[in-house]
């Protein structure tokens, strides 16, 4: 009799454990694999392949950061599209780097487009092609995936300009995006998990078992990094100072592994005209050393506001021996420097300021230390230093950037543009020794006609920067009052030359550039804004199907045709792009919004609320919106609602004065007499100029026996408004009033 033996063998035991060890990758796999089927997950690649017109192109993947960001606030490269396989006598560059790079605040007119301009026009036969990878929010995390991808896409040159975002951008010490600053290893970690669908699953369960799936962030631009103040010497940015280092390393590997030139550059930012955005003060000072420290600054201001610069620059000399990494009066002194001639020392302060930044949005001097440092003996390698920050203010006052070559703080004006895209062709034309050039260098005027850069295209441009710069952090800046002075001055002049003649000769250039290159998509955009700018919307509606039917893949050509066919009252075709549009960008806030609108002339008034309240979730800080969301509730009589609505965006935007209008209107209905009279009131002091306002507001003081001030509302009603019936039978019903209570 054979007797069993109950225990598995050591044999059986490896046998189990090596059966584990195959079965959990196999299952592994299996999950991967159903997930990829179902549709679950995105791409972690930043092209995608697609068909336009019969040939094979790659276009940008809008759902490249979401291993970085939240879906609610992710970043998404511009449009782009790329042959999928170079063709003969193509010079490929491809851009690396951050909003800068990418060419903020209008791409079309960026240093890389100036770039592309200048060498088109230099070297005629030989195609040019400028791939701008780069984009908004990101860092040198994100940017180094990109670069090993684009090492196998045929690249002859590559630009790297980036360091801006290392602080704030995703993994940095004073990030909004999630961890701060972490080791490398982590850092790498998290984004290799998140290259499989499996690994998107985990981290999305996490996030919603942690309770941050339900806290919907909402973009809010560099506001949203007010509460993440980090001090000069916060041993975090170290770890970030390192991280970046390492990053920027294997991106040039990657590029020389690929046998790719490349234009390594430091980079440029305005220290001259951007203060700093935030100081911290070291609580290391006795109670009497920081009363100093105060009365220092204090005086500082005073004296350099009077003029007196070299008193002034005492003060902060002693405010800074107090606190020498105090951003403010390291910025300040430099101020009074530059004045009084010490360029020098004015720059040396200058730089201070910016590194000691306690809203770090700048590239510091560390930053750009360790862009030199890894540029050194690689030239043999193909890599070239282009140190941009000592090269673009050569002929700047104290040798620094300010308002001559930046908007604000390092998204360049046109002028710098042209100068740093003069600067990459000049150094792209040493790579390409033996093409033939031809002629000189294009002048930056020449560029602008290249680039369709009328002065219709130039307000919408600087409008834009005025509306960024009334925002914190920007409005809280010293100079903020003057640089939107300045910045409307030039809107007010632009507008004073658009006149008949120009907008002729603005148009006749942009058909003659578009017979050069008639497949730019960029200088189409270009071209319909032009159009829709000086009053042709048919003919921009045709220019953005044009450039639809150039990249079919990308929201912008829907959500502008959407928007111009509103205008038009094409509502059902205005309904149908925006829906496009958000199918392809769901986090399109403005997009929702202009569909609400649609909707609400359509009479659809419940999906117009549906979609007013994504718009809303997705920028709950707009009051805008939650106004929109008011006058729906108040079409549906939905007259509770309304006013709550009404009340949330007055509190969002005090200065808006149609909240305050419709809000009397409805504390009129509900007979809340002197509710409403405050707030007609309010909205004739917004906007005086508003004739109904001031007659609904005199309406109201006559209804609470006000007729004095009643007359005089109803007056300047008739001012504004001469025909107005309503206000002239008031007057007449206010004088019968008065001759009535005479009698009695």
């Amino acid at each position: 009799m054979v007797e069993s033996n109950p225990e598995p063998t050591a044999k059986r035991k490896w046998a189990f454990r090596l059966a584990g060890l195959l079965i959990l990758p196999a299952m592994l796999a299996l999950l991967e694999a159903a997930l990829r089927i179902a549709g679950y997950g995105y791409s972690p690649a930043f092209f995608r392949p697609i068909t336009i017109s019969g040939e094979e192109y790659l276009v940008q993947n809008d759902d490249i950061s979401l291993s970085v960001f939240p879906k609610e606030i992710a970043r998404s490269p511009g449009a782009l599209r790329m042959k999928a396989h170079k063709p003969p006598g193509t010079f490929r560059i491809f851009i690396f780097g951050e909003s800068a790079a990418m060419g903020d605040p209008e791409p079309a007119y960026g240093p890389g487009r100036y770039m592309e301009a200048l060498l088109r026009d230099r070297f005629p036969d030989l195609k040019i092609e400028v791939v701008n990878v780069a984009f908004t929010a990101i860092n040198s995390h994100v940017i180094l995936p990109i670069a090993r991808e684009c090492a196998r896409h045929e690249g002859d040159l590559w630009i790297v300009y980036m360091g801006n975002n290392e602080m704030v951008g995703p993994f940095g010490a004073a990030t909004v995006f999630g961890t701060q600053a972490p080791p490398l290893s982590y850092v790498r970690l998290v984004l290799a998990i998140q290259r499989m669908r499996v690994g998107q699953f985990v981290v999305a369960l996490a996030r919603r078992l942690s309770g941050h799936a339900s806290k919907s962030p909402s973009w809010g631009g560099m506001q949203m990094f007010l509460n993440n103040q980090i001090a000069p010497d916060d041993p975090r940015k170290e770890v970030v100072y390192q991280n970046f280092k390492r990053n920027l390393n294997d991106i040039l590997q990657a590029g020389m592994g690929a046998r790719t030139k490349i234009i390594l550059n430091t980079v440029a930012v305005n220290l001259k005209e951007s203060p700093p955005f935030a100081s911290i003060v070291k609580s290391n000072l006795t109670s009497a050393q920081q009363t100093e420290f105060e009365n220092a600054m204090a005086r500082g201001r005073s004296s350099e506001v009077q003029g007196n610069l070299a008193e002034a620059s005492q003060f902060y000399e002693r405010a800074s021996r107090l606190q020498p990494r105090f951003a403010d009066s390291q910025y300040y002194w430099g101020e009074c420097l530059l004045a009084l001639t010490n360029a020098a020392a004015a720059r040396e302060h200058f730089q201070n300021a910016c590194d000691d930044d306690a809203l770090p949005f700048r590239a510091d001097s560390k930053i750009d230390a360790t862009i030199r440092d890894l540029a050194q003996g690689r030239e043999e390698h193909g890599v070239t230093l282009l140190d941009a920050a000592a090269d673009l203010p050569a002929n700047s006052p104290a040798n620094v950037c300010g308002n001559e070559t930046f908007y604000e703080h390092v998204h360049f004006d046109f002028d710098g543009s042209y100068r740093l895209g003069l600067l990459w062709a000049q150094q792209a034309e040493k790579v390409m020794a033996g093409h033939p050039a031809a002629g000189q260098w294009p002048t930056e005027e020449q560029c602008d006609l290249r680039l369709g850069l009328s002065d219709w295209n130039r307000k919408l441009v600087v409008e834009q920067i005025i509306g960024r710069l009334q925002s914190a952090p920007f409005s809280s800046q010293p100079n903020n009052a003057k640089r939107i002075e300045r910045l409307q001055a030039r809107v007010n002049d632009l507008r004073s030359r658009m006149g008949t003649n120009e907008a002729a000769a603005a148009r006749e250039n942009f058909t003659k550039q578009l017979e050069r290159a008639p497949d730019d998509f960029v200088f189409r955009e270009n071209f319909a804004g032009f159009l829709q700018a000086s009053g042709d919307v048919p003919a921009s509606v045709a220019e953005w199907r044009r450039v639809h039917e150039l990249i079919p893949h990308d929201y912008l050509p829907y959500f502008q045709l959407g928007h111009l066919l509103r205008g038009k009252e094409q509502l059902a075709e205005a309904d149908d792009d925006l829906r496009l549009a958000l199918k392809i960008r769901p986090g399109l806030t403005e997009g929702w919004s202009d569909l609400g609108n649609v909707l609400v002339l359509e009479g659809k008034l419940p999906d117009a609320l549906a979609a007013f309240a994504v718009a809303r979730r997705q920028r709950p800080a707009d009051g805008q919106t939650v106004f929109r969301i008011g006058k729906v509730h108040t079409m549906l009589r939905q007259h509770a609602e309304a006013i709550q609505s009404y009340r949330e965006s007055i509190t969002l935007n005090p200065a808006n004065w149609e909240a305050h209008y419709e809000l009397g209107g409805e504390m009129d209905a509900a007979g809340r007499l002197e509710e409403a009279r405050d707030e007609f009131g309010a909205a004739a002091r917004l906007n005086p100029n508003h004739s109904r306002a001031h007659f609904n507001y005199g309406v109201l003081l006559a209804k609470l026996g006000q007729l004095d001030d009643a007359q005089r509302e109803f007056e300047e009603t008739l001012r504004l408004e001469p025909g107005y019936k309503g206000a002239s039978e008031s007057l007449a019903k206010i004088q019968i009033l008065r001759q009535r209570s005479k009698k009695n």
